[in-house]
């Protein structure tokens, strides 16, 4: 099997940078997780995903990486995470058979193949995206679970990638959420501005289009005009990787990392926000 070459230029804190494709990152972050899984304690708590365990949160990940790669070729195919098994060499071996078909089909398939995404008929490139991040995020999530601190482990990554989970949250994942009911539509507008990435990109996959989302009322940049976008209640300022974490809810909005200024119910438009449920 060869493997093809696509690569994302981004722009990370003023100066071009080359992102390696995604599936290359997400090789990467398989690895990485793996690697954590192999020397953690298979009972141990997920403080992030509670009351998770390691073991719940291997063969989770496992899971929808065998979904996504039914996904990816048109096929849905549903049910509930197993419980079982729980050993840890057990839960390695599973965990690598479904990151590796996941590569496999990925790689099979091109950015413009018909799949199946959250939201009915669409591309493989979908899936790119969402394994990525979807294991980047559970990856921290093991990282705590082991010990380590997040900011320590999310920092591996580019804050490009980070970037572009920001913004699938804001203009997929939570859209979706309010359409099918599981969060309310707010009514208070929250900006997110990450401060380690100015400018678009050109990416293939990895493409986020801006530095700065808005959720809320007249989401988005501008308003369908083109002019600037009503002044927002709350502005939550950090690092992508922060920001990412945040409306993953792996962390809260005070984070140390994160600053939120705006009017003087700032703190309560942030809550009202992101205390719902953005994600799956």
């Amino acid at each position: 099997m060869t493997h093809d070459t696509r690569t994302a230029t981004a722009v990370v804190t003023d100066q071009p940078t080359v992102v390696p494709d995604p599936v290359c990152m997400l090789t990467a972050a398989q690895e990485s997780f793996a690697d954590l899984l192999a020397g953690a304690d298979p009972e141990a708590a997920v403080p992030t995903c509670a009351p998770w365990r390691v073991a719940d949160l291997a063969l989770h990940l496992a899971g929808v990486h065998w979904w996504a790669s039914a996904m990816a070729l048109g096929v849905s195919l549903g049910g509930p995470d197993p419980s079982t098994p729980r050993e840890t060499e057990r839960l390695v071996e599973i965990y690598g058979w479904a990151s590796g078909h996941l590569r496999a089909t990925l790689l099979e398939r091109p950015l413009e193949a018909p799949a199946l995404t959250l939201d009915g008929p669409g591309y493989a490139g979908f899936w790119y995206r969402r394994q990525l991040h979807e294991t980047l995020v559970h990856l921290v999530d093991l990282g705590v679970a082991t010990g380590r601190r997040a900011p320590d482990v999310a920092r591996d990554t580019p804050a490009a990638v980070w970037a572009d989970t920001v913004d699938e949250v804001v203009t997929v994942m939570h859209p979706r959420q309010v359409r099918l009911g599981r969060a309310p539509a707010p009514t208070v507008a929250v900006d997110l501005v990450a401060t380690d990435v100015h400018g678009p990109s050109g990416a293939i996959v990895i493409a986020p289009p801006h530095s700065t989302w808005r959720i809320g009322p007249s989401g988005g940049l501008s308003d369908a005009d083109g002019a600037p976008a009503a002044a927002p209640d709350a502005v939550v300022t950090g690092p992508a990787w922060a920001l990412a974490l945040l409306v993953w809810g792996r962390v809260d909005a005070d984070d140390p990392h994160l600053e939120i200024t705006g009017g003087a119910d700032r703190t309560a438009a942030v809550r009202s926000v992101l205390g719902r449920t953005l994600v799956p």
